[in-house]
């Protein structure tokens, strides 16, 4: 929310949000999920944490979940940054003299459109926040909310790890229970999102699904970061969303694997009697700063770790796991054996 913060409770106040002002804990946002000792990454700088035994507040208030955070950040359609930003397009295109349907058609939206924006019931895209601020002569008001808005499209227990993920110069993804969201194709994400009970909105599936297929936007980064999969065999049986959903998952996951030089795709066979992965799914992720950090997840429930001794107890787990695995090339011909290509 660093534009937020640099407004101040001036700017919550013309948009017309109450209750408690989001703050800032030293020097850059509370950010959730981060736990251990080692450096700490909040916004955009690395601050030191106090390292041992000595658990103090500073240590102490990174040790929570992502429940915490949805509570605390208040993100998401409806609530927080983007009720916000919308309070804000609303103020902007008042005082241009328009109403939604004429603002709305400067954008190729329509007035409906337009309303869930302002609601607060819509997350807009990056695009339009560009094309809106530049509409109502705004100057920068706007796209200075853009980063915070685009980050409201994850789940609150994921934005961390999106916005490391985005910049990370290697990742490590072992998956146990589904296709990972960076090979999934948009057919298998959408039945993914439908089937989450309790059940999600159509909004909410629609802002999720374009959340991620925009991460795959990581294959066409240069310099592309090295990935590493392991996927458990069984997940490559399990016809999420129907047979042609699966058959269009095995095929996207076979072109990923011989067309990208730097993604290494393996498969954990069902028939291996040691298996160093029961302790469910994990990533590694390597950031641009030479740290590497480690990710969990489950039932929306997330944390990443920078203490040492975790992330080498997960990097260890992986290297073990990879050597279990089958090895790239075996594991396409399984795929391709899975397709009838062989």
């Amino acid at each position: 929310m660093g534009a937020l913060y640099e407004h101040g409770p001036a700017l919550y106040a013309m948009c017309g949000v109450t209750g408690p002002v989001p703050v800032r804990l030293g020097s850059a946002e509370h950010t959730a999920g981060w736990k251990g000792g080692g450096a700490v990454h909040e916004g955009d700088d690395m601050r030191e944490e106090p390292k041992g035994e000595e658990t103090t507040a500073a240590a102490r208030i990174h040790e929570h979940t992502a429940a915490d955070e949805s509570e605390y950040r208040g993100d998401g359609p409806g609530t927080g940054i983007v009720t916000a930003f919308g309070h804000q397009l609303k103020l902007l295109r008042t005082r241009a003299g328009l109403d939604r349907p004429q603002f709305g058609s400067m954008l190729n939206y329509s007035g409906s459109s337009i309303a869930a924006f302002e609601q607060g019931r819509r997350i807009p895209l990056p695009t339009f926040i560009d094309r809106a601020d530049d509409a109502l002569g705004a100057g920068g008001l706007l796209k200075a909310l853009k980063k915070e808005v685009e980050r409201a499209q994850y789940p609150s227990f994921f934005r961390d790890a999106a916005r490391l993920e985005a910049g990370a110069t290697a990742l490590y993804v072992y998956a146990n229970h589904l296709v990972p969201g960076l090979l999934q194709t948009e057919d298998y994400a959408e039945a993914v999102f439908r089937l989450q009970r309790p059940l999600l909105m159509e909004d909410v599936i629609t802002q999720r699904l374009a959340a991620r297929l925009a991460r795959q936007e990581v294959y066409n980064r240069q310099p592309a970061p090295m990935m590493s999969f392991i996927i458990e065999e069984w997940v490559l049986l399990r016809p999420i969303g129907g047979r042609d959903t699966l058959r269009g998952q095995l095929e996207q996951i076979l072109h990923i694997g011989r067309h990208h030089r730097n993604v290494g795709i393996q498969v954990m066979p069902i028939d291996r009697e040691e298996h160093a992965g029961l302790g469910g799914p994990f990533n590694l992720i390597d950031t641009a700063r030479g740290q590497r950090i480690a990710y969990t997840e489950v039932q929306d429930d997330s944390r990443l770790y920078t203490e040492q001794a975790k992330v080498r107890e997960l990097e260890t787990r992986y290297g073990i796991l990879r050597s279990q695995a089958l090895d790239p090339r075996e594991s396409l011909t399984l795929v391709e054996n899975l397709l009838g290509e062989r």
